[in-house]
């Protein structure tokens, strides 16, 4: 874990200007997601979408995973929005209260509403039936510091697995080098089906390892996959999840302009993707937007005062359409979960 650790720290210290400082030439909003997979860039260009009708553009910044995005909210400048797996706030909530540098580097950082469930994918070769036969083989695990890394190393730690070697690269190079045999599995985490998963190059000589550990359950949901979610997965396998974050920073103090504008912005997008949530759920690119539980905020972690601004009877932005009975129930929700 000291590894992972230092890793974290050293994207922590990266460009390390605050929000706050603004360059002319940067999109004034922007929000960061994983195109690993693809389900964070379609939440995020639908996100888009809903601000680009209202007047309000919002920029897609593609990254590597969901700890690029944590830091980059915290970090890259005009950057209000990241899609963010949860493996990360669970790691950072168990050193922040040891840890200088953890309590550091997750200042000011903030929930600003919880997305969807994004599913383990173990995928291997014969003679693979589960975690615990990974074993002194060789792991892709995708880009380095990407979710599949981050996700791995825990996964791996809690069972006290060591393997030979987690292998990096990108989606396609973990398929081919699982095809040729030069890994023995490979894990993703994302919303199923994957595409990486459904394009015909896992055929029916690998199959989906079962993840049914329970001591993993403390930290993950179980979850399990309808049998033929993919052509070489014929039975219903067990397996576990995590929640998907849209996390933000604190802007509440609005200390100076650019503050004040960020928090307006935050307000603006709460309002507007809680508003809207009928017609995410009716045309939204990602079919997770019909799955969404606004109130699955994680334990431990504020929810942003510019988010709570947003959610109030009286706020408005000026392109909202009147919210629908469910919308504003939804609402409702949010309001006395945040009371608690």
């Amino acid at each position: 874990m000291k590894r992972l650790a230092l890793n974290l720290f050293a994207l922590a210290l990266i460009g390390s200007v605050l929000p706050g400082v603004v360059r002319a030439q940067e999109a004034d909003r922007n929000i960061m997601a994983s195109m690993e997979g693809g389900s964070q860039t379609m939440i995020a260009r639908d996100i888009a979408e809903l601000g680009n009708k209202c007047g309000l553009p919002l920029h897609v910044v593609d990254s590597h995973g969901s700890l690029e995005n944590f830091f980059g909210v915290r970090n890259r400048h005009n950057t209000q929005f990241g899609i963010v797996d949860s493996d990360i706030l669970n790691y950072l909530s168990a050193y922040r209260g040891s840890n200088e540098d953890v309590k550091q580097a997750i200042q000011g950082m903030r929930i600003m509403l919880p997305l969807y469930d994004a599913e383990v994918h173990v995928v291997a070769r014969a003679g693979i039936n589960s975690l615990q036969d990974l074993r002194g083989k060789r792991l892709g695990v995708g880009q380095k510091d990407g979710t599949a890394y981050l996700t791995s190393q825990l996964i791996l730690d809690i069972l006290r697995i060591q393997v030979s070697e987690r292998v990096t690269g990108s989606a396609d190079e973990m398929i081919e080098l699982l095809r040729q045999g030069e890994i023995d599995a490979l894990l993703k985490v994302g919303n199923a089906p994957m595409p990486m998963f459904t394009d015909g190059r896992v055929d029916g000589s690998f199959h989906m390892v079962p993840i049914t550990d329970d001591v993993l359950h403390a930290s993950y949901k179980p979850v399990t996959l309808p049998a033929g979610t993919y052509s070489f997965q014929r039975e219903p396998i067990k397996t576990i999840a995590s929640k998907t974050l849209l996390m933000t920073y604190e802007y509440g103090s609005e200390k100076n302009a650019y503050y004040r504008n960020s928090c307006k912005a935050v307000s603006d997008f709460t309002n507007l993707i809680v508003g809207n949530l009928d017609e995410l759920r009716r045309s939204g690119h990602h079919p997770k937007w019909k799955t969404l539980n606004l109130t699955e905020i994680p334990k431990g972690w504020e929810v942003g005062a510019c988010v709570r601004k947003g959610l109030e009877p009286t706020y408005e932005v000026s392109c909202t359409e009147t919210e629908s009975a469910d919308n504003q129930q939804y609402l409702d929700l949010l309001r006395d979960r945040l009371r608690q």
